[in-house]
């Protein structure tokens, strides 16, 4: 069980979620080489709909992913080469993409020697690890079948590839957001218009979020996020290869290889997990401070008596927490005290009080909020 599915609310401390929302920078510069061919003038506000509108085609290609969030060195963060689905935080990335409709999806995270998948096919949700042949299968709901617009990688894991990262960019548009065109761009061969998203409020750490537009199919090529005062994305996602030829059916099909790890498990219905989700301690729920891009989600963990994460000491979630905490640098303040973690993208608190703080902000904000008591909870987005 990892520290995030422990700790529920501690899935916001995930810096990616910044764009989150799943590498070689070579790969990168060789996919956007060459000159974009004319292209008859678009606006922004026309893109936006493209974007919105575009046909969910099937097809599969290679993602290159680029981490550099200028996050300090931790322990289960793997890094460039690793086949760990959590590395995709930091480093360079590979990633293999497959998709037929939205209820066929298959990831393939491309290690230096190993490989993880995970693969939806109607109901049936597998993931896979190839470095310990260990393997998950789930059966979603039926009205998740029958309903659910999200790609399977939301149901599971933060989105990463072009089209996720997109749309949880897509999701901040409000008065609070900038949108202009840059140009047009060439990404894996292909024609692209440049869509750039930015940040009224100038205090939030995001400068730009870049999106290129598919010319003709509409779909989001690359995405780029860009810290303020940066040149750099910090985090970018993009393809160098792509077709849109219905992948084989195959590809959905997990086989489990001999000598797997096999757990089975359920997903419970929506109606069900609304219920569990409504009956958790207001302590447990995470709540927002702010709006738009400036804004906080503040949470609290569970913790014992002397601030350590709950838990037994052979408890090993909690004993991998508390590794991580050490780590961080100690702050203190009017407010209390507590370890900080700080990104190009993200900014997190967590006090010895047991409470969690993250958001696109300069750590002042964070230990302002801290000063005062954490208001009731309210619908997390």
């Amino acid at each position: 069980m990892s520290i995030i599915s422990r700790y529920p609310t501690l899935r916001w401390a995930v810096p990616v979620a910044v764009a989150g929302v799943a590498v070689g920078t070579t790969a990168l510069v060789s996919s956007s080489a060459g000159a974009a061919a004319p292209l008859p003038k678009r606006s922004a506000a026309q893109l936006l709909v493209d974007l919105q509108t575009a046909d969910q085609v099937a097809g599969s290609g290679t993602v290159v992913q680029k981490a550099d969030l200028g996050l300090p060195a931790l322990p289960a963060v793997g890094g460039s080469g690793s086949s760990d689905l959590s590395s995709l935080v930091s480093g360079n990335h590979t990633l293999r993409v497959w998709y037929d409709g939205r209820t066929k999806v298959r990831l393939a995270l491309m290690g230096t020697l190993g490989e993880s998948d995970v693969i939806r096919n109607g109901q049936d949700l597998w993931t896979w690890a190839s470095d310990s042949n260990s393997a998950t299968h789930r059966r979603l709901p039926a009205e998740v079948t029958a309903q659910d617009k999200r790609p399977v990688s939301d149901l599971v894991n933060p989105g990463l590839t072009p089209q996720q990262l997109a749309d949880r960019a897509l999701a901040a548009i409000s008065p609070t957001t900038l949108i202009s065109t840059d140009g047009t761009a060439r990404i894996a061969g292909r024609n692209a218009y440049e869509l750039v998203l930015a940040p009224r409020d100038r205090s939030s750490l995001v400068g730009q979020i870049r999106i290129a537009v598919d010319a003709e199919r509409k779909v989001p090529l690359r995405v780029q996020v860009i810290g303020k005062n940066a040149t750099k994305p910090a985090l970018e996602a993009g393809f160098t290869q792509i077709s849109f030829a219905t992948p084989a059916s195959s590809q959905f099909t997990f086989r489990p290889p001999p000598g797997v790890k096999l757990t089975e498990g359920t997903v419970p219905p929506v109606a069900e997990s609304s219920k569990a989700t409504a009956s958790a301690a207001d302590s447990e729920a995470p709540t927002i401070s702010g709006t738009g891009w400036t804004s906080v989600v503040r949470a609290r963990m569970p913790v014992t008596g002397d601030g350590r994460p709950s838990g037994s000491s052979a408890d090993r979630p909690a004993a991998e927490l508390t590794g991580i905490l050490a780590r961080l640098p100690h702050v203190s303040g009017t407010w209390g005290s507590g370890r900080l973690l700080r990104s190009n993208l993200v900014t997190v608190l967590l006090t010895d009080d047991g409470q969690v703080l993250a958001g696109a902000v300069a750590p002042e904000r964070l230990y302002e909020l801290a000063g005062h008591p954490l208001p009731a909870a309210t619908a997390t987005p």
